[in-house]
């Protein structure tokens, strides 16, 4: 499986950085994934759906760390250049968040 194609929307919101869409294969579009700034850094959510209960579930996710890992980081080099184009980096951003912004970032990201 390959990601063929990235889409990133970049949101000022505090916590929800971005909204981001994936093609599979040329064939096969994900929407809704989600770069999220949670306690640890920066992360990237699955599409969920919200439960009669109050708990989301994921309605599309990778079934091995593998699979998560290889997504994360295609979207994550994809945000970057988002980034780079409005004049930040996520080096920037965790510069930003030392000195009391709202930003942060971690490598290995939550889920």
């Amino acid at each position: 499986m390959e990601i063929t194609e990235v889409k990133v929307f970049p949101v000022n919101e505090d916590r929800l950085k971005a909204y981001v869409t994936i093609t599979l294969d040329n064939c096969f579009v994900v929407r809704d994934l989600k770069i999220i700034n949670g306690n640890n850094g920066l992360f990237v959510a699955m599409p969920s759906k919200k439960r009669k209960d109050g708990q989301f579930k994921d309605i599309a996710h990778p079934l091995n760390n593998e699979t998560r890992e290889m997504i994360e980081n295609k979207i994550f080099e994809s945000y970057e250049v988002e980034l780079k184009k409005m004049g930040q980096t996520l080096a920037q951003m965790t510069i930003a968040k030392r000195e009391g912004g709202d930003y942060e970032q971690s490598e290995d990201g939550q889920n």
